[in-house]
Protein backbone atom coordinates (compact mmCIF):
# COMPACT_ATOMS: atom_id res chain seq x y z
CA UNK A 1 0.00 0.00 0.00
CA UNK A 2 2.83 2.40 0.80
CA UNK A 3 3.94 2.19 -2.81
CA UNK A 4 0.93 4.27 -3.82
CA UNK A 5 2.46 7.26 -2.04
CA UNK A 6 4.55 7.58 -5.19
CA UNK A 7 1.46 7.90 -7.37
CA UNK A 8 2.22 11.55 -7.96
CA UNK A 9 5.86 10.82 -8.68
CA UNK A 10 4.72 8.44 -11.37
CA UNK A 11 2.44 11.12 -12.73
CA UNK A 12 5.34 13.55 -12.83
CA UNK A 13 7.50 11.26 -14.90
CA UNK A 14 4.70 10.54 -17.36
CA UNK A 15 4.05 14.23 -17.75
CA UNK A 16 7.73 14.79 -18.48
CA UNK A 17 7.83 12.00 -21.04
CA UNK A 18 4.36 11.94 -22.57
CA UNK A 19 2.91 15.34 -21.80
CA UNK A 20 0.46 16.60 -19.20
CA UNK A 21 -2.59 16.37 -21.46
CA UNK A 22 -2.34 12.59 -21.80
CA UNK A 23 -2.22 12.14 -18.04
CA UNK A 24 -5.14 14.45 -17.37
CA UNK A 25 -7.36 12.67 -19.92
CA UNK A 26 -6.58 9.05 -19.07
CA UNK A 27 -5.27 9.19 -15.50
CA UNK A 28 -4.27 6.19 -13.42
CA UNK A 29 -5.65 3.59 -15.81
CA UNK A 30 -3.36 4.68 -18.63
CA UNK A 31 -0.42 4.86 -16.27
CA UNK A 32 -0.94 1.31 -15.06
CA UNK A 33 -1.31 -0.07 -18.59
CA UNK A 34 1.69 1.82 -19.86
CA UNK A 35 4.12 1.25 -17.00
CA UNK A 36 3.24 -1.73 -14.78
CA UNK A 37 5.36 -4.70 -15.91
CA UNK A 38 3.42 -7.74 -17.10
CA UNK A 39 6.43 -10.00 -16.67
CA UNK A 40 7.29 -12.23 -13.75
CA UNK A 41 9.53 -10.84 -11.07
CA UNK A 42 13.04 -12.22 -11.40
CA UNK A 43 15.22 -12.08 -8.33
CA UNK A 44 18.33 -10.01 -8.93
CA UNK A 45 21.76 -11.52 -8.63
CA UNK A 46 23.55 -10.44 -5.51
CA UNK A 47 26.06 -7.70 -6.14
CA UNK A 48 29.66 -8.73 -5.81
CA UNK A 49 31.28 -8.06 -2.46
CA UNK A 50 32.64 -4.51 -2.27
CA UNK A 51 31.21 -3.67 -5.71
CA UNK A 52 30.73 -0.06 -4.59
CA UNK A 53 34.50 0.32 -4.33
CA UNK A 54 34.28 0.86 -8.09
CA UNK A 55 33.82 4.60 -8.81
CA UNK A 56 31.73 3.55 -11.81
CA UNK A 57 29.00 2.43 -9.40
CA UNK A 58 28.42 6.02 -8.35
CA UNK A 59 26.75 8.93 -10.12
CA UNK A 60 28.57 11.27 -7.75
CA UNK A 61 31.59 10.67 -5.55
CA UNK A 62 34.38 13.02 -4.39
CA UNK A 63 36.99 11.81 -6.86
CA UNK A 64 34.55 12.09 -9.78
CA UNK A 65 35.14 15.63 -10.97
CA UNK A 66 34.34 15.55 -14.68
CA UNK A 67 30.62 15.35 -15.50
CA UNK A 68 29.66 14.99 -11.84
CA UNK A 69 26.04 16.26 -11.69
CA UNK A 70 26.21 16.95 -7.95
CA UNK A 71 28.92 19.57 -8.56
CA UNK A 72 26.65 21.65 -10.80
CA UNK A 73 25.94 25.24 -9.76
CA UNK A 74 23.78 27.95 -11.36
CA UNK A 75 25.80 30.69 -13.03
CA UNK A 76 24.01 33.40 -11.07
CA UNK A 77 24.90 32.00 -7.65
CA UNK A 78 25.65 34.97 -5.40
CA UNK A 79 29.17 35.73 -4.28
CA UNK A 80 29.93 34.74 -0.73
CA UNK A 81 28.33 31.34 -1.18
CA UNK A 82 28.18 29.03 1.84
CA UNK A 83 31.33 27.15 2.78
CA UNK A 84 33.10 25.51 5.69
CA UNK A 85 36.84 25.46 6.44
CA UNK A 86 38.91 23.17 4.24
CA UNK A 87 39.10 19.67 5.66
CA UNK A 88 35.86 20.06 7.62
CA UNK A 89 33.35 19.08 4.98
CA UNK A 90 30.63 16.54 5.62
CA UNK A 91 30.05 13.46 3.48
CA UNK A 92 26.56 13.38 1.94
CA UNK A 93 24.87 10.11 1.03
CA UNK A 94 22.18 11.05 -1.52
CA UNK A 95 19.62 8.57 -2.91
CA UNK A 96 18.09 9.72 -6.19
CA UNK A 97 14.38 9.35 -7.10
CA UNK A 98 12.80 7.03 -9.66
CA UNK A 99 14.28 7.45 -13.13
CA UNK A 100 13.55 4.02 -14.71
CA UNK A 101 10.29 3.89 -16.70
CA UNK A 102 10.43 0.63 -18.64
CA UNK A 103 7.83 -2.11 -18.13
CA UNK A 104 9.95 -4.99 -19.40
CA UNK A 105 11.39 -5.61 -15.93
CA UNK A 106 10.69 -4.70 -12.31
CA UNK A 107 14.12 -3.28 -11.49
CA UNK A 108 16.45 -1.10 -13.52
CA UNK A 109 19.59 -2.67 -14.91
CA UNK A 110 22.72 -0.82 -13.92
CA UNK A 111 23.68 -0.25 -17.56
CA UNK A 112 20.41 1.44 -18.61
CA UNK A 113 21.67 4.70 -20.11
CA UNK A 114 18.31 6.47 -20.32
CA UNK A 115 17.50 6.06 -16.63
CA UNK A 116 21.03 6.98 -15.62
CA UNK A 117 20.89 10.17 -17.69
CA UNK A 118 17.56 11.05 -16.09
CA UNK A 119 18.99 10.40 -12.63
CA UNK A 120 21.81 12.85 -13.40
CA UNK A 121 19.22 15.53 -14.20
CA UNK A 122 17.65 14.95 -10.80
CA UNK A 123 21.02 15.17 -9.07
CA UNK A 124 21.81 18.51 -10.72
CA UNK A 125 18.72 20.13 -9.25
CA UNK A 126 18.69 18.31 -5.91
CA UNK A 127 22.06 17.00 -4.69
CA UNK A 128 23.77 20.20 -5.83
CA UNK A 129 22.20 21.99 -2.85
CA UNK A 130 24.65 20.12 -0.62
CA UNK A 131 27.94 20.69 -2.46
CA UNK A 132 28.86 23.90 -0.65
CA UNK A 133 29.77 22.21 2.62
CA UNK A 134 30.01 18.56 1.71
CA UNK A 135 31.29 15.86 -0.60
CA UNK A 136 28.35 14.21 -2.32
CA UNK A 137 28.13 10.46 -2.78
CA UNK A 138 25.18 9.28 -4.90
CA UNK A 139 25.07 5.55 -5.76
CA UNK A 140 23.73 3.90 -8.83
CA UNK A 141 21.24 1.27 -7.73
CA UNK A 142 18.81 -1.14 -9.33
CA UNK A 143 15.83 1.01 -8.53
CA UNK A 144 12.26 -0.22 -8.70
CA UNK A 145 10.66 0.70 -12.00
CA UNK A 146 7.98 3.36 -12.19
CA UNK A 147 5.21 0.78 -12.57
CA UNK A 148 6.07 -0.81 -9.21
CA UNK A 149 4.32 2.17 -7.60
CA UNK A 150 1.14 1.82 -9.65
CA UNK A 151 0.10 -1.69 -8.66
CA UNK A 152 -0.82 -3.79 -5.67
CA UNK A 153 0.90 -6.82 -7.17
CA UNK A 154 3.41 -8.34 -4.74
CA UNK A 155 6.05 -7.93 -7.40
CA UNK A 156 6.00 -4.18 -6.79
CA UNK A 157 7.07 -4.55 -3.17
CA UNK A 158 9.63 -7.20 -4.12
CA UNK A 159 11.14 -4.72 -6.59
CA UNK A 160 11.39 -2.09 -3.86
CA UNK A 161 12.94 -4.57 -1.46
CA UNK A 162 15.51 -5.52 -4.08
CA UNK A 163 16.37 -1.87 -4.75
CA UNK A 164 16.79 -1.28 -1.03
CA UNK A 165 19.37 -4.06 -0.79
CA UNK A 166 21.54 -2.18 -3.30
CA UNK A 167 21.10 1.03 -1.29
CA UNK A 168 22.18 -0.76 1.88
CA UNK A 169 25.26 -2.17 0.15
CA UNK A 170 26.19 1.28 -1.13
CA UNK A 171 25.64 2.86 2.28
CA UNK A 172 27.70 0.26 4.09
CA UNK A 173 30.56 0.88 1.69
CA UNK A 174 30.14 4.65 2.05
CA UNK A 175 30.35 4.50 5.86
CA UNK A 176 33.46 2.31 5.68
CA UNK A 177 35.11 4.52 3.04
CA UNK A 178 34.75 7.96 4.63
CA UNK A 179 36.95 8.93 7.61
CA UNK A 180 35.62 7.61 10.90
CA UNK A 181 35.29 11.13 12.33
CA UNK A 182 33.75 12.80 9.27
CA UNK A 183 30.24 14.24 9.76
CA UNK A 184 27.54 12.66 7.60
CA UNK A 185 24.46 14.14 5.94
CA UNK A 186 21.73 11.87 4.58
CA UNK A 187 19.39 13.01 1.82
CA UNK A 188 17.05 11.74 -0.85
CA UNK A 189 13.90 12.40 -2.79
CA UNK A 190 10.81 10.34 -3.55
CA UNK A 191 11.80 6.65 -4.00
CA UNK A 192 15.17 7.69 -2.63
CA UNK A 193 13.54 9.08 0.51
CA UNK A 194 11.48 5.92 0.94
CA UNK A 195 14.74 3.96 1.05
CA UNK A 196 16.22 6.59 3.35
CA UNK A 197 13.43 6.13 5.93
CA UNK A 198 14.26 2.44 6.09
CA UNK A 199 17.98 3.09 6.15
CA UNK A 200 17.56 5.38 9.15
CA UNK A 201 15.56 2.67 10.91
CA UNK A 202 17.94 -0.15 10.01
CA UNK A 203 21.39 1.45 10.07
CA UNK A 204 21.21 4.61 12.21
CA UNK A 205 18.69 4.14 15.01
CA UNK A 206 20.35 3.02 18.23
CA UNK A 207 23.88 3.00 16.79
CA UNK A 208 26.97 5.19 17.34
CA UNK A 209 26.54 6.35 13.73
CA UNK A 210 23.61 8.50 14.85
CA UNK A 211 26.07 10.81 16.62
CA UNK A 212 27.76 11.59 13.28
CA UNK A 213 24.59 12.61 11.43
CA UNK A 214 24.38 16.36 10.87
CA UNK A 215 20.85 16.06 9.47
CA UNK A 216 18.68 13.81 7.32
CA UNK A 217 16.68 15.41 4.48
CA UNK A 218 13.82 12.97 3.81
CA UNK A 219 12.15 15.04 1.08
CA UNK A 220 9.12 14.16 -1.04
CA UNK A 221 7.97 11.22 1.05
CA UNK A 222 5.41 11.21 3.90
CA UNK A 223 6.83 10.63 7.38
CA UNK A 224 4.51 10.18 10.35
CA UNK A 225 5.50 12.19 13.40
CA UNK A 226 3.95 9.63 15.75
CA UNK A 227 4.47 6.25 14.09
CA UNK A 228 7.67 6.66 12.01
CA UNK A 229 10.01 9.23 13.55
CA UNK A 230 10.45 7.44 16.91
CA UNK A 231 11.88 4.42 15.06
CA UNK A 232 14.24 6.40 12.79
CA UNK A 233 16.93 7.18 15.34
CA UNK A 234 16.96 10.98 15.11
CA UNK A 235 14.84 13.80 16.50
CA UNK A 236 12.80 16.23 14.41
CA UNK A 237 14.65 19.40 13.36
CA UNK A 238 12.67 21.92 15.40
CA UNK A 239 15.26 24.72 15.20
CA UNK A 240 17.31 26.06 12.29
CA UNK A 241 20.65 25.25 13.93
CA UNK A 242 19.68 21.89 15.40
CA UNK A 243 21.73 18.83 14.41
CA UNK A 244 21.25 15.06 14.46
CA UNK A 245 17.68 15.54 13.28
CA UNK A 246 15.24 14.91 10.42
CA UNK A 247 13.61 17.29 7.91
CA UNK A 248 10.80 16.34 5.52
CA UNK A 249 8.25 18.15 3.37
CA UNK A 250 5.88 17.74 0.42
CA UNK A 251 5.12 20.87 -1.61
CA UNK A 252 1.67 21.95 -2.81
CA UNK A 253 0.48 25.23 -4.30
CA UNK A 254 -2.95 26.48 -3.29
CA UNK A 255 -5.66 25.41 -3.44
CA UNK A 256 -4.02 22.10 -2.57
CA UNK A 257 -5.72 18.78 -3.22
CA UNK A 258 -3.80 15.95 -1.57
CA UNK A 259 -6.75 13.67 -0.88
CA UNK A 260 -5.32 10.75 -2.84
CA UNK A 261 -2.16 10.76 -0.77
CA UNK A 262 -4.07 11.00 2.51
CA UNK A 263 -6.53 8.26 1.52
CA UNK A 264 -3.68 5.82 0.99
CA UNK A 265 -1.57 7.07 3.86
CA UNK A 266 -4.41 6.52 6.34
CA UNK A 267 -4.57 2.82 5.42
CA UNK A 268 -0.92 2.08 6.18
CA UNK A 269 1.02 0.92 9.23
CA UNK A 270 3.91 2.92 10.66
CA UNK A 271 7.35 1.74 11.65
CA UNK A 272 6.18 1.21 15.24
CA UNK A 273 3.46 -1.21 14.12
CA UNK A 274 0.58 1.21 14.74
CA UNK A 275 -1.81 2.65 12.10
CA UNK A 276 -0.81 5.93 10.50
CA UNK A 277 -4.48 6.95 10.17
CA UNK A 278 -4.98 10.60 11.11
CA UNK A 279 -1.37 10.94 12.25
CA UNK A 280 0.40 14.16 11.40
CA UNK A 281 3.04 14.35 8.71
CA UNK A 282 6.41 15.81 9.55
CA UNK A 283 6.36 19.23 7.87
CA UNK A 284 9.67 21.06 7.88
CA UNK A 285 9.68 24.60 6.54
CA UNK A 286 12.79 24.72 4.31
CA UNK A 287 12.81 28.53 4.37
CA UNK A 288 12.88 28.84 8.15
CA UNK A 289 14.59 25.56 8.99
CA UNK A 290 11.99 24.63 11.62
CA UNK A 291 8.62 22.85 11.71
CA UNK A 292 5.00 23.88 11.23
CA UNK A 293 5.88 27.53 10.62
CA UNK A 294 5.07 30.30 8.15
CA UNK A 295 7.58 32.07 5.88
CA UNK A 296 6.83 34.97 3.53
CA UNK A 297 8.11 34.93 -0.04
CA UNK A 298 10.71 37.62 0.64
CA UNK A 299 12.49 35.19 2.97
CA UNK A 300 13.05 32.74 0.11
CA UNK A 301 16.70 33.26 -0.85
CA UNK A 302 16.40 31.64 -4.24
CA UNK A 303 14.20 29.27 -6.23
CA UNK A 304 15.91 27.24 -8.91
CA UNK A 305 13.74 27.78 -12.00
CA UNK A 306 14.67 25.30 -14.76
CA UNK A 307 14.80 26.00 -18.46
CA UNK A 308 12.59 24.11 -20.92
CA UNK A 309 14.87 21.11 -21.45
CA UNK A 310 16.02 20.95 -17.81
CA UNK A 311 19.64 21.46 -18.87
CA UNK A 312 20.11 24.62 -16.79
CA UNK A 313 18.33 26.81 -14.27
CA UNK A 314 18.21 30.36 -12.95
CA UNK A 315 17.90 31.52 -9.35
CA UNK A 316 14.91 33.73 -8.55
CA UNK A 317 14.80 35.23 -5.06
CA UNK A 318 11.67 36.17 -3.13
CA UNK A 319 9.19 34.32 -5.30
CA UNK A 320 7.77 31.48 -3.20
CA UNK A 321 6.45 31.50 0.39
CA UNK A 322 5.96 28.42 2.56
CA UNK A 323 3.68 27.38 5.41
CA UNK A 324 2.75 24.05 6.95
CA UNK A 325 -0.92 23.19 7.19
CA UNK A 326 -2.53 21.21 9.99
CA UNK A 327 -2.13 17.80 8.35
CA UNK A 328 1.53 18.40 7.59
CA UNK A 329 1.70 19.41 3.92
CA UNK A 330 3.86 22.36 2.85
CA UNK A 331 1.78 25.03 1.08
CA UNK A 332 3.52 27.50 -1.24
CA UNK A 333 0.73 29.98 -2.07
CA UNK A 334 -0.31 30.70 -5.64
CA UNK A 335 1.08 28.28 -8.24
CA UNK A 336 4.55 29.55 -9.20
CA UNK A 337 5.85 29.44 -12.77
CA UNK A 338 8.26 26.50 -12.65
CA UNK A 339 7.58 24.88 -16.01
CA UNK A 340 5.00 22.38 -17.25
CA UNK A 341 5.54 19.61 -14.69
CA UNK A 342 3.34 20.61 -11.77
CA UNK A 343 0.96 17.76 -11.03
CA UNK A 344 -2.81 17.61 -10.60
CA UNK A 345 -3.98 18.96 -7.27
CA UNK A 346 -1.31 21.69 -7.45
CA UNK A 347 1.29 19.11 -6.41
CA UNK A 348 4.82 20.52 -6.86
CA UNK A 349 6.56 17.27 -5.93
CA UNK A 350 9.09 17.44 -8.73
CA UNK A 351 10.22 20.85 -7.43
CA UNK A 352 10.52 19.98 -3.71
CA UNK A 353 14.21 20.93 -3.74
CA UNK A 354 14.19 23.53 -6.50
CA UNK A 355 11.56 25.73 -4.83
CA UNK A 356 13.87 26.35 -1.87
CA UNK A 357 17.30 25.51 -3.32
CA UNK A 358 19.23 28.45 -1.84
CA UNK A 359 17.55 28.17 1.55
CA UNK A 360 18.34 24.47 1.67
CA UNK A 361 21.94 25.30 0.82
CA UNK A 362 22.02 27.81 3.68
CA UNK A 363 20.27 25.35 5.99
CA UNK A 364 22.91 22.69 5.36
CA UNK A 365 25.71 25.17 6.03
CA UNK A 366 24.09 26.44 9.24
CA UNK A 367 23.62 22.95 10.64
CA UNK A 368 27.13 21.96 9.61
CA UNK A 369 28.58 25.00 11.39
CA UNK A 370 26.60 24.13 14.53
CA UNK A 371 27.73 20.51 14.32
CA UNK A 372 31.40 21.48 14.09
CA UNK A 373 31.03 23.88 17.02
CA UNK A 374 29.74 21.23 19.42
Amino acid sequence: MARKFLYFVAAMVIMVIAGAAVYRVYGEELMAVAFVPDTEFTAQEMLETNVYADPGMWLARPELVENNPALWLPEDLAEGDVAVPEGQQAAVFFIHPTSFLNKDRWNAPLDDKESQDRARIFLRGQASAFNGVSEVWAPRYRQATLGAFLTDKPEGQRALDAAYQDVLAAFDYFVAAVPADQPIILAGHSQGSLHLTNLLKDRVAGTPLANRIVAAYVVGWPVSVDTDVPEMGLDICEASDQTRCILSWQSFAEPADYRRIVNVYDRTIGFNGKPRKDSKLLCSNPINGDVDSVAVASANLGTLVPNEDLSDATLVAGGVPARCDRRGFLLIGDPPEMGPYALPGNNYHVYDYSLFWTNIRADVARRMTAFLAR
